[in-house]
C-alpha cells in the first residue's frame, strides 16, 4: 500500500525568542503542494527569499544548523525539522520574520502540539522513500564519531553520547520506528554544561537563554557566589545543584534526556537530506557537523543512483530515425570526420544518435595503436554532430543550412571509450533556440555506463555556395 503525502490543513503560527539572537520571532507553517518538501521564507527581508531545507544549504553547525540561500539564512532549524519529520509531514512553508527558530522549551514538543493540534492532510502524490541499500559509514576519527544508517523498511534509531563526565557518563537513546518521536523523543530538551554556558554568556552568545529552555550540566565544583550570580543573570531567587547534577531550573523529563535530545537533534539534520528516509541510523556521539556531513554522504548516493534510474537505454538495432545516408543529407560532415551511424529519437527539444566504435578507423593507426582509445575530442564531436541533427531539424530544407558550434562547457571524460563499443549520444535543450542559438546538454553512454557529457552552444548558419557544392 503507498503512502501517500502529506501537509498542514491550514496556516498555524508559534511565536518565541531565538536562544542565541535573542530576537523575538513568529514563525507559520503554511501547507505547501505536493513535492514541495520543507522550505523556510524571510518574510522580514525584503523580496521574502526562500530557502530550502537542504544540506548543501547549510552554512554553519557551530551552535546549532544554519542554512542559506538567496541571500538569506535561518539558523536552529534542527527542531523544527525534527518536529515535521516525526509528524511525517512531507510538504510545508515556513515563513519567518526573524534569523532564528524560536527556541521555545529547548525541544519540538511545542511545534509538535501546534502542527497536531491543526491537523494534516493527505495529498494524491505518494510519498518516495529512499531505502537504504547497503551499510554506509560516516566516522571522525579524532572526535571518536562513528555513523552508520543500515537497510530497513522503517525509520529507526539508536543514539549513544559519552561527554567523559562523571554527571553524564554514557548514555544511550533509541527509537524503533519513527512514530515513537512525538511520545518519546518531542519533549526532550538541549542541554549544556555549565562551563559552556559560562563561556556564552561571557561571548554574549545566548542573548535568548533564560534556563527555561536547557538543561545546565554541572560539570565542576560551584560556589554559593557563582550560583547567586546565575540566580541575577537569569532573573531568579535561587539556583542550586540538584541531586542528579543538573541545576535545579528544570527537572528532567527522562533521566536520559541529554541523548534523546541528540537523537532528536540526529533526525532534524537528516531531514536536510530532502527526502523521507527507510533506514536504521546508529550513531556514537553525533553533533551538526557530523550529522550534515552524513546527510551529505547519503544525499549524493541518491543523487547519483536517481541519475541512472533516469537513463534509458536504447536498443542499437531498433529502426533508426535517419540512417547513415540520411544523416548525410543533413550534415555536411563526411568519412572519416562523420562521427554518427544513426538516429534513434528526435523530437523538438532532444535527439539520440548512435556511434559504432570500429578498430578499422584510420585513427587508431596513430591513437594510442598498443592501447587503442577513442579520443575524448572526437567523443565530443560526435556529441556535437548529434546535436547538429536536432537544431537542423527546427529549420525548412535543412541540407541549406549548417551549424556552427561557439562554446563547449562543462566538458567531463568519465570512462574509456574502445573499438566494439557503441557510444549513445542523448543531447536534450537547456532553452529554447533563439535567433538561431541552441544551447544544449548532452550525455554519451556505453551501455548504462555514462562516458562523456557537456554542454554545448551552437547557431544556424545558411550554407554558402561553396559548401553546397
Amino acid at each position: 500500500m503507498n503512502v501517500k503525502q502529506k501537509t498542514i490543513k491550514a496556516p498555524v503560527s508559534v511565536s518565541g525568542t531565538g536562544l542565541h539572537t535573542g530576537q523575538s520571532v513568529t514563525m507559520t507553517f503554511n501547507p505547501a503542494p505536493e513535492n514541495h518538501g520543507y522550505k523556510f521564507r524571510r518574510v522580514d527581508i525584503e523580496g521574502s527569499p526562500v530557502i530550502d531545507a537542504d544540506c548543501d544549504n547549510v552554512t554553519d553547525t557551530s551552535r546549532g544548523t544554519t542554512i542559506s540561500q538567496n541571500g538569506a539564512s535561518v539558523s536552529t532549524i534542527e527542531h523544527v525539522l525534527a518536529a515535521l519529520v516525526g509528524l511525517e509531514v512531507d510538504n510545508v512553508l515556513i515563513d519567518m520574520d526573524g534569523p532564528e527558530t524560536p527556541i521555545m522549551d529547548g525541544s519540538s514538543i511545542q511545534f509538535v502540539d501546534a502542527i497536531k493540534d491543526m491537523g494534516l492532510v493527505e495529498q494524491d502524490a505518494d510519498r518516495e522513500y529512499y531505502h537504504i541499500p547497503y551499510n554506509i559509514h560516516y566516522s571522525e576519527p579524532d572526535r571518536k564519531v562513528e555513523m552508520v544508517a543500515m537497510p530497513l523498511d522503517d525509520y529507526r534509531f539508536t543514539c549513544m553520547v559519552d561527554y567523559n563526565s562523571q554527571v553524564l557518563g554514557s548514555q544511550h537513546a533509541s527509537i524503533s520506528t519513527i512514530s515513537e518521536f512525538n511520545k518519546e523523543i518531542a519533549s526532550c530538551r538541549t542541554f549544556c554544561f555549565l562551563h559552556e554556558l559560562e563561556m556564552l554568556l561571557k561571548h554574549d552568545l545566548i542573548k535568548g537563554g533564560d534556563l527555561n529552555n536547557a538543561i545546565v550540566v554541572v560539570d565542576k565544583e560551584v560556589d554559593e557566589e557563582e550560583l547567586a550570580h546565575l540566580a541575577k543573570i537569569f532573573n531568579r531567587k535561587d539556583i542550586k545543584v540538584a541531586p542528579q547534577g543538573i541545576l535545579n531550573n528544570i527537572e528532567l523529563r527522562h533521566q536520559n534526556e541529554p541523548a534523546r535530545h541528540k537523537l532528536l537533534d540526529m533526525i532534524g539534520d537528516l531531514a536536510l537530506v530532502g527526502v523521507p528516509l527507510r533506514g536504521h541510523i546508529m550513531a556514537a556521539r553525533p553533533g551538526h557537523a557530523a550529522n550534515v556531513a552524513f546527510a551529505k554522504k547519503i544525499k549524493a548516493l541518491i543523487k547519483k543512483e536517481r541519475s541512472r534510474k533516469h537513463i534509458k537505454i536504447y536498443d542499437p538495432n531498433a529502426k533508426p530515425v535517419y540512417d547513415t545516408v540520411q544523416i548525410m543529407k543533413i550534415l555536411p560532415h563526411r568519412q572519416p570526420m562523420l562521427m554518427i551511424d544513426k538516429i534513434l529519437e528526435l523530437t523538438k527539444s532532444h535527439v539520440v544518435g548512435l556511434k559504432n566504435v570500429t578498430m578499422n578507423e584510420d585513427l587508431f593507426r596513430g591513437h594510442f595503436p598498443g592501447t587503442p582509445l577513442f579520443p575524448g575530442v572526437l567523443q565530443i564531436e560526435a556529441m556535437a554532430q548529434t546535436g547538429g541533427i536536432l537544431v537542423l531539424n527546427t529549420v525548412p530544407d535543412p541540407e541549406n543550412y549548417i551549424t556552427l558550434f561557439l562554446k563547449i562547457e562543462n566538458a567531463r571524460f568519465k570512462s574509456p571509450v574502445v573499438p566494439g563499443d557503441t557510444v549513445i549520444f542523448h543531447c536534450s535543450l537547456i532553452a529554447p533556440i533563439r535567433r538561431g542559438i541552441a544551447q544544449m546538454k548532452g550525455i554519451g553512454m556505453v551501455g548504462d555506463r555514462v562516458v562523456v557529457e557537456a554542454e554545448l552552444m551552437a547557431q544556424i548558419v545558411k550554407r554558402t555556395k561553396t559548401e553546397e557544392e
